[in-house]
């Protein structure tokens, strides 16, 4: 799973990760998961909640969790448990917003 060192996110790893955002299915996950909160999910409950199963399912968790969106855990022999990865979504939504109307400075709004 790629993780992020620092605060700050690179274009490109920023790139990364909105571009694993860029289907339904992976989107779908990842809202189910941040609704389960900090307990996550086991995969077959994430299954059952989105629709997709088997290899479909563990395709896309494999994408999220590359991108460093989602952390993957054993508990006991076979449950896998998927969790939304929180400080990752904090520094998208700040890599985005970090230079939020800076080019508007010093200028009138019409």
């Amino acid at each position: 799973m790629k993780t992020f060192d620092d605060s700050t996110l690179t274009l490109v790893q920023a790139a990364s990760a909105y571009a694993a955002l860029g289907s339904e299915q992976r989107l779908s996950l990842l809202r189910t998961l941040t609704r389960a909160g900090d307990k996550g999910m086991n995969i077959g409950a994430l299954g059952e909640a989105t629709g997709l199963s088997g290899a479909n399912l563990t395709h896309h968790l494999k994408i999220l969790a590359h991108a460093g969106l989602i952390k993957q855990t054993r508990q006991g022999r076979s449950t896998i448990c998927a969790m939304a990865d929180y400080a990752t979504f904090k520094r998208l939504n700040d890599f985005l917003l970090a230079e939020c109307c800076a080019d508007l400075e010093g200028h009138e709004h019409g």
